[in-house]
């Protein structure tokens, strides 16, 4: 009698988590991050976690083009003020798919663009921004501690504004890492 029970309860709760667990893995989460001091300057690695909800795909396979946006921010500690905001930058990385040619492209910054055959091989650009130059070589002071928070979200005020409406109060357009933190000790040399 009890096994029977066990089993009723079983499978009238498990449909309802089933929702919830697809739900989850949709948006962007973060994964890693790092800073590294080069000749040129320093470069910023991150990766992600990018899976687009279904709406966010449907709108992108009607030809809608996506804007994300690729935050970072570095700061020293100050004990007598406020932080210090020593490096900001920015970097948009637009994804469109041309409904003719059956293409995805992807573009950084207006300026690098690429085809891509298949969605996931787009999106693995998301997943992985590359190395990119946020700093100057004399920008952190040397022996210094600095706190790099970097951010990557869906960028809703580019898109067109009926879409724009409806995505303002959608959680599915709402894809967003928020920001990560983490701990850079510039060596002195």
């Amino acid at each position: 009698m009890i096994h029977r029970f066990l089993l009723l309860f079983w499978l009238l709760w498990l449909p309802a988590w089933l929702p919830l667990s697809a739900h989850a893995a949709e948006g962007i989460e973060f994964v890693e991050a790092s800073l590294e001091p080069g000749e040129e300057g320093y470069r910023l690695t991150s990766r992600y976690s990018v899976e687009l909800p279904r709406s966010v795909e449907d709108a992108l396979s009607r030809g809608v083009p996506l804007y994300f946006t690729l935050q970072a921010e570095i700061t020293r500690y100050r004990w007598y003020w406020f932080d210090e905001v020593t490096v900001k930058a920015t970097r948009k990385i637009r994804l469109s798919y041309n409904v003719l040619t059956q293409q995805y492209r992807a573009s950084i910054d207006g300026s690098l663009h690429q085809n891509f055959s298949r969605l996931d091989d787009m999106l693995s650009l998301l997943r992985r921004p590359g190395r990119w130059l946020i700093a100057d070589p004399g920008a952190l002071g040397r022996g210094g501690n600095y706190t790099v928070a970097i951010q990557l979200a869906l960028d809703v005020s580019e898109l067109p504004k009926p879409i724009q409406v409806s995505a303002m109060s959608s959680d599915e357009w709402r894809l967003s890492s928020g920001w990560n933190k983490f701990v850079f000790h510039a060596e002195a040399k």
